[in-house]
């Protein structure tokens, strides 16, 4: 079973993007194992904190690199991505040689309570975990306006057709997972 770094970007106690991500977590459990990756912890980036790293710095990026993917989940913010997963990207990226999320297969999704969802924040991310050399899932894309009434009172998704569509973005993302993971070990010992 591959395992799943999972960045949530709202750090609020009940943020809806947190219990989104853990009801796929449950949704992709027989495919998936999501690991939630704390990011609140973080300090700002600040590249002189390289001379003793923090250890939240150094927990992370382990996290990240022990993982077999990345799973962002983010809010939108001003029509962008949330502060709280910049700066985790960044720190993953450093120090120089040492980028956590090189060649990582990665996905993005996220919900907000406006009808959009999260596109235009998913959209500004996608530019940045490009960048940074993650191997990113185009589509199944799930920008997801959230509602209660498609989750039960322990979380889980009830909507019969949510419910389908996630599954079916799961076994996308699972798949997308190994072919990029069989690529980049066929890569490597090409090289």
């Amino acid at each position: 079973m591959k395992t799943v770094a999972v960045l949530v970007g709202s750090l609020r106690a009940g943020s809806i993007n947190r219990k989104f991500a853990e009801s796929l977590g449950r949704l992709a459990a027989e495919r998936l194992e999501c690991r939630f990756v704390e990011i609140g912890g973080l300090p700002l980036y600040n590249d002189d904190l390289w001379q003793d790293p923090p250890e939240s710095v150094a927990r992370m990026k382990r996290e990240v690199e022990d993982a077999d993917a990345v799973l962002f989940v983010t809010p939108e913010y001003n029509r962008s991505f949330s502060p709280a997963i910049k700066n985790a990207i960044d720190w993953g990226t450093r120090p120089w040689g040492q980028n956590s999320w090189k060649g990582k297969p990665a996905a993005v999704i996220g919900t907000s309570p406006g009808a959009i969802g999260t596109a235009a924040g998913q959209n500004a991310l996608k530019h940045v975990l490009v960048v940074v050399d993650t191997v990113l899932m185009g589509q199944p894309e799930v920008y997801l306006a959230y509602k209660p009434e498609l989750f039960d009172e322990e979380n889980n998704v009830v909507d019969q057709t949510l419910k389908e569509f996630l599954t079916k973005w799961i076994d996308r993302f699972a798949d997308w997972i190994d072919m990029a993971t069989w690529r980049g070990v066929y890569r490597e010992a090409a090289e």
